[in-house]
């Protein structure tokens, strides 16, 4: 009987075992995992150096204006243009001489109306002395009378002499309040002939010269701008009028201009009537937007054109806007 021999299974070299097969993938999957570990460390940064975008409110257009805005002034009455006394670019005083009509007629009316009311002054003078005299004659001719050396009817007629001459009085100062009036009047047309300055400006135009004619209805002469404060008149879209409060911090930024045209401002006021989109460069944007006016002022005053553009950053009222330097 033969002894029962035992198969070995046979061995291929060029199949690799089960346990390398094994090992060969968990050092795939360890490597797999150290990279991605590593592409997260490099993307995101750690919680030390992440820096948080800065957030605002809302951001409107706008534009630099002044309280009132810019002054048209035109002459008052109608006449030939004597003297223009400034020219354009020149700052002016409160009350100083723009231009002037000319005022030999409104000279000549003040001359006659003086002239009227020193004649009344004169008249109601005269009436005094007059008086005095009456009422003396009327006393004595009363008291003859009452003593029987006179006759009762002289005592009457002196009494109403007196009596008219009280009243032509009254009349005569009735007419020298006229007078005064009459030459108020007359000062106030020779005045009126006379265009100044009614504060302190910078003459932006000028449209007048020496001997045009002119009148109330030929339009401005002058453009003045006042020296008040810069604000910004900002277009606040509807979507974002209950966010805006006044007091709120605000970035103003130059639409034309580098990173140091920009300015800390704060909300004045935020208006309550709703408007088209008059500063909004797509027409048909233009034509749907409803917005209501904002109005900043500056946190430090600047020397801003009347009429640039900007865009306005409105800061959240926790955590404003960081100051920006002066221009």
């Amino acid at each position: 009987m033969k002894p029962l021999a035992m198969k070995l299974p046979a061995v291929h070299p060029s199949r690799p075992s089960i346990g390398r097969r094994l090992l060969g993938y968990g050092c795939l999957a360890l490597t797999l995992a150290w990279l991605t570990g590593c592409s997260r460390s490099a993307d995101a940064p750690s919680g030390a150096t992440a820096q948080p975008a800065t957030a605002y409110a809302a951001v409107a257009r706008g534009k630099v204006d002044i309280e009132g805005g810019l002054l048209n002034l035109a002459m008052p009455r109608e006449g030939t243009l004597a003297t223009v006394a400034v020219h354009e670019g020149e700052h002016v005083k409160q009350g100083q001489l723009l231009a002037a009509l000319d005022t030999e007629p409104a000279r000549l009316a003040v001359e006659a109306a003086q002239a009227q009311l020193e004649q009344a002054q004169a008249q109601l003078k005269l009436l005094g002395i007059k008086q005095a005299a009456a009422k003396q004659r009327a006393r004595r001719l009363a008291a003859a009378a009452a003593a029987g050396a006179g006759d009762g009817q002289s005592a009457d007629d002196a009494r109403e002499a007196a009596a008219q001459v009280d009243a032509e009085q009254q009349s005569a100062r009735a007419a020298l309040g006229m007078a005064g009036q009459k030459l108020d009047e007359a000062r106030y047309e020779l005045k009126q002939r006379s265009l100044l300055a009614p504060f302190d400006a910078d003459v932006v135009r000028v449209s007048a010269q020496p001997g045009a004619s002119v009148s109330p209805a030929s339009g401005p002469l002058f453009v003045l701008l006042p020296r008040k404060p810069r604000i910004v008149r900002a277009e606040l879209n509807d979507s974002f009028v209950g966010v805006i409060q006044p007091g709120m911090p605000a970035e103003v930024v130059a639409d034309s201009g580098g990173d140091h045209a920009r300015w800390s401002a704060h909300v004045l006021r935020v208006g309550q009537v709703y408007g088209p989109a008059t500063l909004e460069n797509d027409p048909q944007v233009r034509a749907n937007a409803r917005t209501v006016e904002c109005v900043l002022a500056f946190d430090q005053p600047q020397d801003l054109r009347i009429g640039q553009r900007v865009t306005v950053r409105f800061g959240h009222a926790a955590a404003p806007v960081a100051t920006a330097p002066k221009d």
